[in-house]
C-alpha cells in the first residue's frame, strides 16, 4: 500500500533517495518554510517543485507566503504569488510559527494568525478549494522549564531563541492556540491542518476538544510520535479509533542539502536515517508491543489495517486533494 509522509522537508534529487521510496512505496509532501529571508524560502520551492515534475509518484509539495511587510498590497501580492504557485503544483500554503512568536507589527505587537491581514489570503484559498497547512505555536514544553526525558528537552537546550519559558513578554501557548481557533471559527470553510498535533501534542483529549468543534480541522503527526508514545497508550489508541479521519501521518525529517550534491557516504547515512525514521514511527502506530523510538522503550498502539490506511494514505487525499 502507498503511504503518505503528510509532512517533511527533503531535497531527495538523487536516485537513491528515490530507491528508497519506491522500495517502501512512500511519497513525501514537501512544506516550504518562510524563516530568515524571502529568498530561502524559494530556494525550497524551486527544489520542491522541480522534485514534482520529476518524480511525479514520489514527491508532492506545499508553498508558503512572505511575512508581511505591512505595505497595504501585501495580500494581493502574496494572492498573486500563490496562484502561480497552485498553478505549478503546489497543493496548499503554509503558515509557520514565526507568526505569533516572532513577527511583530509596527506598533509593537506580536502578529497573531487571526489578523485581518490574513483574511484575504484565507478566503481566497477556499476559493480555489486549497488547505491551509499550520504550524502555529509550538509544543507545550516550549513555555516551561527544561526537563530531561521531556521529548523536547533536546531540541530547546539547543534553540533557547525558541524557548518562550525565558521570554515571558512573548504570547503564551494559550494565547496562540485561542487565535488558531478563531480562524477556524471566522473561516468555517477554509480547511487546516494542523501541523505538529496542531500544537496540542501534550494532550489527546485536548486534539479532540478542537476535532469536535472544528470540522474543517484535522491534524498530521509530524515530529510528534514521542508525544503521542508518552501518553497511555489505550487513551491514544482510543483517539486515533475515535478519529480516523482526522489524523494525518508524517515525520517532520529535514535534509534541506540536495541528495545530488552530497559525498556517496553522506548520502547513504541520510538514506539510512529516512528509513530507520519510518521503520520505528511505523512500528508505533502498527505495533501493540514494544517499540523503540529514538533509543526509549514505549509501548506500541496497534492501530487496526482500516485505521492505518486512513493515517497513511487516505486522510493525505482527502486534505490535500490531488496529492495522489
Amino acid at each position: 500500500m502507498l503511504k503518505i509522509d503528510s509532512h517533511i522537508h527533503v531535497s531527495g534529487d538523487h536516485p537513491d533517495c528515490v530507491a528508497l521510496l519506491d522500495r517502501l512505496d512512500i511519497k513525501m509532501f514537501n512544506n516550504c518554510v518562510a524563516s530568515g529571508s524571502a529568498m530561502g524560502w524559494r530556494a525550497q520551492r524551486e527544489m520542491y517543485r522541480q522534485l514534482a515534475k520529476r518524480y511525479a509518484e514520489r514527491y508532492a509539495w506545499c508553498t508558503t507566503i512572505d511575512l508581511p511587510d505591512f505595505s497595504p498590497d501585501y495580500a494581493e501580492r502574496v494572492i498573486a504569488e500563490l496562484e502561480q504557485d497552485l498553478a505549478a503544483g503546489s497543493l496548499a500554503c503554509k503558515f509557520w510559527k514565526n507568526i505569533g512568536m516572532e513577527v511583530r507589527k509596527p506598533s509593537g505587537e506580536f502578529l497573531m494568525i487571526d489578523d485581518p491581514l490574513f483574511d484575504p489570503i484565507y478566503e481566497y484559498l477556499i476559493r480555489v478549494g486549497k488547505p491551509a497547512l499550520m504550524h502555529i505555536a509550538e509544543p507545550l514544553a516550549c513555555w516551561q522549564p527544561l526537563v530531561e526525558g521531556n521529548p523536547h528537552y533536546g531540541y530547546y537546550s539547543q534553540h533557547p531563541e525558541w524557548h518562550m519559558y525565558t521570554k515571558p513578554d512573548h504570547p503564551s501557548h494559550a494565547e496562540i492556540m485561542a487565535a488558531r481557533d478563531r480562524v477556524l471559527a471566522k473561516h468555517p470553510k477554509l480547511r487546516v491542518i494542523g501541523a505538529h498535533l496542531g500544537s496540542l501534542e501534550f494532550d489527546v483529549r485536548e486534539i479532540a476538544k478542537r476535532l469536535d468543534a472544528y470540522p474543517n480541522f484535522a491534524v498530521d503527526t509530524s515530529a510528534r510520535v514521542r508525544d503521542l508514545a508518552y501518553q497511555d497508550p489505550a487513551t491514544v489508541r482510543e483517539f486515533f479509533l475515535a478519529y480516523p479521519d482526522r489524523i494525518l501521518f508524517g515525520t517532520d525529517v529535514v535534509i534541506r542539502d540536495s541528495f545530488a550534491a552530497m559525498d556517496p557516504e553522506v548520502r547513504q547515512k541520510q538514506v539510512q536515517r529516512l528509513e530507520e525514521t519510518y521503520a520505528s514511527e511505523m512500528a508505533y502506530y502498527e505495533q501493540d508491543g514494544p517499540v523503540t523510538l529514538r533509543g526509549v522503550a514505549y509501548q506500541g498502539i496497534g492501530l487496526p489495517d482500516r485505521v492505518l490506511r486512513k493515517l497513511y494514505l487516505d486522510n493525505a487525499r482527502a486534505w490535500y486533494p490531488g496529492i495522489a
